[in-house]
């Protein structure tokens, strides 16, 4: 899937992280084992620690179950909007 500078910058305003960052995440998740539930954890922990967001024990469960059952949109795109 390939992404728009236009999603990159969208990305970068929402986050205030940077496109190396975020292409330097995918590779990881790319490296990494997506079904597997402590990769998950480890990579959502990133993620909040990047953001500056906390991420609460229920919401990062809520995401390893929309991950694991794939239930993640084709289109994150509309998302960002």
């Amino acid at each position: 899937m390939a992404f728009s500078d236009n999603f990159f910058k969208k990305i970068e305003k929402k986050t205030n992280v940077d496109k190396a960052t975020i292409l330097s995440l995918a590779d990881k998740l790319q490296q990494g084992n997506m079904n597997d539930e402590n990769t998950l954890k480890e990579v959502i922990q990133d993620i909040a620690k990047m953001t500056g967001k906390e991420v609460s024990k229920e919401k990062e469960q809520k995401i390893i179950d929309t991950v694991l059952n794939n239930k993640v949109p084709n289109n994150l795109d509309k998302f960002l909007q």
